[in-house]
């Protein structure tokens, strides 16, 4: 009897492993499919050797914004893996949280701006979300930026969207779950004591002083993904230069 328990434990324990395994399997090979796919995306893009005054968005990326009209912009930060298309759908907030470029679904989706922001004219302050992928990809280089170091090696982020190039210099770095700080919901301000409001919390959650300063009237950029589980989001503040 005995021996019947335990060879039944030891089928269920190898079905248990085979099927973790193809799990694990499944999730990295997807991950191979949806990296390919991008640098198929970066390939078309055009750069010109020198970056000249008559040189614009639309010629960098016109082929792109061709085929998908959803995509307003690109991201880029240097000596990362963030070099994604950046999407917005306003009557479909979340479509590209589980959608690749081409509108198939896809777990590592699309980095994409809040529907509530605008491009041009531009809001005070744009709102970009990413996955925290376990493979690397997407927006789980944005973790980095929890250690000093990380951030004075790569303070800037590029940011060019329809309606221009842009640079963008890391203001700071926070973590906190929306209940304590609803970071979301700064998108225009009303006046100078809001932008201060939504400077002065950023601050207050924020892991260390990059001793950067923004003022009102200044362009924010803000990048959020998961961080230490669903519940909480690592925030990425940056203010363009």
């Amino acid at each position: 009897m005995k021996k019947k328990i335990y060879a039944a434990a030891a089928i269920l324990l190898t079905a248990a492993l085979l099927f973790s395994g193809f799990q694990l399997w499944r999730y990295y090979h997807n991950g191979r499919q949806s990296q390919n796919h991008f640098d198929g995306i970066t390939e078309q893009i055009i750069i010109p050797p020198e970056i000249s005054p008559e040189w614009t968005v639309d010629k960098q990326y016109g082929e792109l914004f061709a085929q998908n009209p959803d995509m307003i912009g690109w991201i880029y930060i240097v000596g990362t893996n963030v070099n994604y298309p950046v999407m917005q759908t306003p009557k479909h907030p979340n479509y590209y949280l589980k959608r690749n470029f081409e509108k198939q679904y896809s777990n590592h989706g699309v980095p994409y701006v809040s529907a509530n922001c605008e491009i041009d004219p531009q809001s005070d302050n744009i709102i970009v979300y990413g996955h925290n992928m376990k493979d690397g990809s997407m927006f789980s280089a944005l973790i980095g930026y929890r250690n000093k170091g990380f951030w004075k090696a790569n303070p800037i982020i590029r940011f060019d969207t329809r309606a221009g190039f842009g640079r963008y210099e890391v203001v700071t770095v926070f973590s906190t779950k929306l209940e304590y700080f609803p970071y979301d919901s700064f998108i225009d301000f009303e006046d100078e004591h809001e932008f201060e409001k939504y400077l002065h919390l950023s601050r207050a959650f924020s892991y260390y002083d990059t001793g950067v300063t923004a003022e009102y009237g200044d362009k924010l950029l803000t990048l959020s993904t998961c961080d230490y589980g669903k519940d909480y989001r690592l925030v990425v503040v940056a203010k363009k230069i």
